[in-house]
């Protein structure tokens, strides 16, 4: 025994279930434990002796808070800066150029990225760095470039606050490390509010019906968060990014996903890189 609150099978499948209605993460039965674990320390906080008992209180909690926190304890993602690095090589090599015709051809500063999934921000901030380098702070005077999203709240607050430990910095050019950080400690990086003004970060479930986007992205990066949906729910998200994709905007995704062949609307163009169609 060690001591933790047991989930049965179908406490399991009842928490999967509200899970996969509410944000669309698919848990399959391999997630058993993983879940028992994350969630133990959570119950015992609130007083419950069981996962029936936390159940009901999910049910009665008008509130949000309890949903949201089993929520945060779900979907927490490890990742960090520059992580596949290649994505970030190819959208300075091939993706700033069509960026910068766009913008001469349509006579404005108006670019859109989206950081899809942007767990803690580490992508977002090396998206900001990557076009401040290029750009410059003052560029996008009219708003901020970059949408980053998650639907975990406690992430979110994380990536607002913007402090990071070093091993999450690691593949972080040194200039950059200079230029964009301030060093808080031995191994505490914080990110510089002039990095800071570049980003939008906003709460925002993939699982909604209605997208509230007024305007097309031109490049989405929705990278290592499909894994956790099943098919029919990595379809519908598939769409909504072609729908709010400008025409031959680029759609970046995890090494460890694929689109398959059900989206023609896509052209693959690289790993875990796609293009779509001009329209």
């Amino acid at each position: 025994m060690d001591g933790l609150i047991e989930i049965s099978e179908k406490e399991f499948r009842t928490l999967a279930d509200l899970i996969y209605r509410t944000v669309g993460i698919h848990l399959t039965d391999k997630k058993k434990m993983l879940v028992r674990g994350r969630l133990n320390k959570v119950i015992r906080r609130l007083g419950f002796s069981s996962f029936e008992e936390y159940f009901h209180a999910l049910e009665s909690d008008t509130s949000g808070r309890n949903i949201s926190e089993l929520i945060d304890r779900i979907s927490t993602n490890h990742t960090y800066f520059f992580r596949e690095n290649d994505h970030f090589d190819f959208f300075c090599e091939t993706v700033v150029p069509w960026l910068n015709e766009i913008m001469a051809k349509k006579g404005n500063r108006d670019l859109r990225i989206w950081s899809a999934g942007c767990a803690s921000g580490e992508e977002a901030y090396t998206l900001a760095m990557l076009l401040a380098e290029t750009y410059g702070f003052d560029y996008f005077s009219a708003g901020a470039p970059i949408l980053a999203t998650d639907v975990s709240s406690t992430a979110l607050n994380a990536a607002l606050l913007g402090s990071y430990p070093f091993e999450r910095l690691k593949d972080v050019p040194q200039l950059f490390l200079q230029k964009y950080f301030t060093k808080l400690g031995m191994d505490r990086y914080q990110v510089k509010d002039v990095l800071k003004k570049l980003i939008l970060f906003k709460r925002f479930n993939f699982n909604n019906e209605h997208f509230p986007f007024r305007n097309a992205f031109h490049v989405i990066f929705c990278r290592n968060v499909m894994i956790y949906f099943d098919p029919p729910t990595k379809d519908r998200l598939i769409a909504k990014f072609q729908h709010f994709l400008e025409p031959d905007g680029f759609l970046f995704i995890g090494h460890s996903e694929t689109l398959g062949r059900s989206h023609p609307s896509f052209r693959y163009i690289r790993p875990a890189t796609y293009r779509k169609g001009a329209v």
